[in-house]
C-alpha cells in the first residue's frame, strides 16, 4: 500500500506493547485506527493517550471469540467505513516442560495466539478482496521460525500462525487478490509484558506451573521452570523497543514485505535450522553446547 493516510487499520493487543507502538505509528503516517484489547482499562487509558495522535476508536474484545471479532469489524465499519491495514496481533505466553502443560494452558494460549490470528482472517480478508485493496499483518515471533525449550505451547502457536500467513499469501494470489498484501511478524526479544499475559487468563482454577514434589521441596522441573522464567523476564527487559519493531512493520506494509524479522542477529538460527533438517540432524537445543 503506497499510501497510509485517510485509510483505516484495526490493531487488536493494542493497550501495551507491539501493538500499542504499531498503532501510535498508523496514526503518525494519517491513519484512522481501531484499538482492540480484552484487557478494558489498559485499552481506555491507551485511547486517551493516544487520543492526540489521531482519529481512533477503541474497541474492547476477545480474539479468541470469533463473534466478538466480527463484532470489531462491524464497529470499524460503522465508525470509519472501511477496513484497509489489520494486525492480528494479540499473544499470551505460559513456559514450562511439553508435559506438564494442562489442557487449559493449550486452550488458552492456542485460542489467542491462534485462533485470534483465524479469526482475523476470516473476518476481515473477505472485506479487503471486495474492497480490492488492504493488508494484513499477523503476529508470529521468531519461536514460530524455531524451537526453544520449555515454550512448547507458545512455539507450536506460533509454527501454526507462520503456517497460517504463508497459506494466506498463496490462497490470494491463486484467487488473483493481488490488491490484498500479507505479512507476517517474527520478532525476538522485545521490550513488551507478554511474560506478565497470566494476567488476562481466564479463571480456570488450573495451570501447568503450579506442581511441586510430595515432600514441599523445588523438583527439578520446579527449578529450570523457574530458571527459565527469570531469564525470560531478563531478556525481554533488554529486548528492543516496541518502537522499532512498529517501523519495521509501517515498512512492511508499504513495500508489501512478507516476513518481517526485526533481529537479524538471529537468521542464522532459522538456517541452521533448515540445514539441520535438510541434513537429518537432530534439532539444536538452545541452552546445550552445540556439536563440536
Amino acid at each position: 500500500m503506497d499510501r497510509l493516510d485517510e485509510k483505516v487499520a484495526v490493531v487488536t493487543g493494542a493497550a501495551s506493547g507491539i501493538g500499542r507502538a504499531v498503532a501510535h505509528a498508523l496514526l503518525g503516517e494519517g491513519m484512522k485506527v481501531v484499538l482492540a484489547d480484552i484487557e478494558a482499562p489498559a485499552l481506555a487509558r491507551t485511547a486517551t493517550e493516544l487520543a492526540d495522535a489521531g482519529e481512533l476508536l477503541a474497541v474492547t474484545c476477545d480474539v479468541s471469540d470469533p463473534d466478538a471479532v466480527d463484532t470489531l469489524r462491524d464497529a470499524a465499519l460503522e465508525r470509519f467505513g472501511a477496513v484497509h491495514v489489520v494486525m492480528n496481533n494479540a499473544g499470551v505466553s505460559t513456559g514450562g516442560p511439553v508435559w506438564s502443560h494442562t489442557p487449559a494452558d493449550w486452550e488458552w494460549v492456542l485460542g489467542v495466539n491462534l485462533m485470534g490470528v483465524v479469526n482475523g482472517v476470516r473476518s476481515f480478508t473477505p472485506l479487503m478482496i471486495e474492497q480490492g485493496e488492504g493488508h494484513i499483518v499477523n503476529t508470529a515471533s521468531m519461536a514460530g521460525l524455531s524451537s526453544p525449550p520449555f515454550m512448547a505451547v507458545y512455539n507450536v502457536s506460533k509454527h501454526a500462525v507462520v503456517a497460517l500467513s504463508e497459506t494466506l499469501f498463496g490462497d490470494l494470489a491463486l484467487v488473483g487478490a493481488t490488491g490484498v498484501g500479507v505479512s507476517v511478524l517474527c520478532p525476538g526479544w522485545v521490550q513488551t509484558r507478554i511474560h506478565e499475559a497470566a494476567r488476562n487468563r481466564p479463571d480456570d482454577g488450573t495451570s501447568g506451573a503450579a506442581a511441586s514434589d510430595a515432600g514441599g521441596a523445588e523438583s527439578g522441573e520446579d527449578s529450570a521452570r523457574a530458571g527459565f522464567a527469570e531469564l525470560a523476564a531478563s531478556l525481554i527487559a533488554g529486548g528492543i523497543n516496541p518502537d522499532d519493531v512498529a517501523a519495521q512493520v509501517v515498512d512492511a506494509i508499504r513495500s508489501r514485505r512478507f516476513y518481517v524479522l526485526t533481529h537479524p542477529e538471529w537468521v542464522p538460527m532459522v538456517t541452521g535450522r533448515v540445514e539441520r533438517i535438510a541434513a537429518g540432524e537432530d534439532p539444536l537445543v538452545v541452552g546445550l553446547p552445540a556439536d563440536d
